[in-house]
């Protein structure tokens, strides 16, 4: 039955809205399961350091400003896997919350390095400690041992280079 004949068809009953959708095709495929895991620690990042207004990149670019001494923007996009202009848009709506200045290298005067300001100091370990609460949360279902797995086995699909927790 094609789709003209499927609207003329009075027997043919739409589905009932809140019924589930069969997701059966989809839910052995190893890029669904991990999509849907970061969508659902996306909601709940949003919903725990949405209040500070701080986006997950721009969470991600203060803990490695913080870590990192003498950091570059080249950098800190090769880290992330952020476009150049994506990371100066970015970087720009930073330095306009005072949280992050630009400065010029003076080891390489094309360069500028990222550093945090006082606030972004602030910032950096109050959103931290929030993290941490939030995953602990989120991850509630899985026990220490699975966390460190999944960490371990994310890294490595990611091609992350260091083990977890080491």
């Amino acid at each position: 039955m094609n789709a003209t004949e499927l609207a003329a068809d009075d027997t043919v009953e739409p589905r009932a809205r809140s019924a589930p959708l069969d997701q059966s095709r989809l839910t052995h495929l190893m890029g669904y399961a991990a999509t849907r895991a970061s969508v659902a620690l996306k909601k709940v990042f949003a919903k725990h350091l949405g209040p500070l207004q701080l986006k997950a990149v721009e969470f991600s670019i203060l803990v490695l400003v913080a870590s990192n001494e003498n950091v570059n923007q080249k950098q800190l996009g090769q880290a992330l896997d952020v476009s150049p202009p994506n990371l100066a848009v970015t970087l720009d709506r930073m330095v306009e919350r005072g949280w992050v200045e630009r400065v010029r290298s003076t080891e390489d005067r094309r360069s500028q390095i990222v550093v945090l300001t006082k606030a972004g100091q602030q910032l950096v370990q109050r959103a931290e400690k929030i993290a941490a609460t939030m995953e602990n949360d989120a991850l509630s279902v899985l026990s220490p041992a699975e966390r460190l797995l999944l960490l371990e086995l994310l890294l490595k699909v990611s091609g992350g280079r260091r083990r977890a927790g080491k």
